[in-house]
């Protein structure tokens, strides 16, 4: 329990704003329509991509780099364990107007595994550093590290502080997100392993202890304002996953709890009707509404009316020539009297 006066410093101690609270980078979620949209909720949020392999960016035909520039700040998440196509990537990443690029060490998917990176990189240390240090070595932008407190039957803290200090010594890192649960790489799917493994939170304030002079986020369960707040007394950043996407409105107070802002909290209703003039402008280059207003699903999550929104948005942002009037429609589903 976060106490007044504690709660108090944690909103003014704005020591390391660039990872003081973020939302995760999620495969299928957090594409460009939904950063677009979370940016709307919060001007400080730090953003990130989707995972994007190496591959992907170097031989792939579409353009994986592509954003909308009101996403800033934002992290381009790479997947790979070739450092001199990392190195490629962040180039190209800065070149592109990134603010920072992140290795993603903590995916603990088959098909990461198989292609040499996530999570199961955890037991090569050295080469992470190998590549993080060839990033570092082209790019002015941050490199920063993603990863577990574990993998498999190698979840001591040794072999977590062995990690660390090998990754950030041999390569200059100073900044990691922790996500506080180990990832089993055979066994579990994906979406177990985000749920199963039971968190530590411990565990990663020790390493911070043990480190002071790192930079570092936790990940991982996190659900509340309140939770938010009561990691931050010991670490330095909080990164918020699924969340952040089922109920996106707990991004609306972060620039005023975290961030100092006296900028007013905006409303549901408001961030609904910011979104049009950009849902014209992706319909009229090509794009479908229920590819982005699968975003904003959650919006009025626990709210009289939410499932109503939720229902007339599912059943018909699909069909052909859907516009902001789908939006319009669900939205008078919601009570005309309740201020949101």
């Amino acid at each position: 329990m976060v106490t007044n006066e504690q709660a108090a410093q944690v909103a003014a101690k704005v020591e390391h704003p660039a990872c003081r609270f973020s939302v995760a980078p999620m495969l299928d979620w957090t594409d460009r329509h939904c950063r677009y949209f979370h940016r709307l909720l919060s001007e400080n949020t730090q953003l990130y991509t989707e995972m994007v392999t190496t591959g992907a960016i170097i031989h792939g035909k579409a353009d994986y780099l592509a954003y909308n520039e009101e996403e800033h700040p934002l992290v381009l998440q790479l997947g790979g364990s070739n450092p001199a196509d990392l190195a490629h990537c962040a180039k190209l990443a800065q070149e592109r107007g990134y603010d920072e690029v992140n290795l993603n060490v903590g995916c603990p998917s088959d098909r990461v595994k198989n292609g040499r990176f996530g999570a199961c990189l955890m037991g090569e240390a050295d080469l992470v550093a190998q590549c993080v240090s060839a990033m570092r070595e082209v790019v002015d932008i941050p490199v920063t590290v993603k990863t577990r407190i574990g993998i498999d039957d190698q979840d001591s803290y040794e072999f977590l502080t062995d990690f660390i200090s090998t990754v950030s010594e041999k390569s200059g890192c100073q900044d990691f997100t922790i996500h506080a649960r180990k990832a089993w790489l055979s066994g579990l799917s994906p979406k177990e392993n985000r749920e199963i493994p039971p968190l530590d939170y411990p565990r990663v304030y020790q390493l911070k202890r043990d480190f002071p002079h790192l930079t570092m986020a936790v990940n991982g369960g996190v659900k509340t304002m309140e939770e938010i707040e009561a990691h931050l007394v010991h670490l330095d950043g909080v990164m918020v996953g699924r969340e952040a996407y089922q109920n996106p409105y707990l991004l609306a107070e972060i620039d005023q709890r975290l961030f100092g802002s006296d900028k007013p909290v905006k409303k549901r209703r408001e961030i609904v009707e910011a979104m049009y003039p950009y849902i014209e402008r992706q319909l009229a280059n090509g794009s479908y509404l229920g590819h982005i207003s699968r975003h904003m699903l959650g919006l009025f999550q626990n709210m009289p009316g939410a499932r109503q929104w939720r229902r007339h948005i599912s059943e018909n942002a699909h069909k052909p020539g859907a516009g902001i009037e789908v939006l319009e429609q669900a939205m008078a589903k919601i009570p005309a009297h309740l201020d949101v």
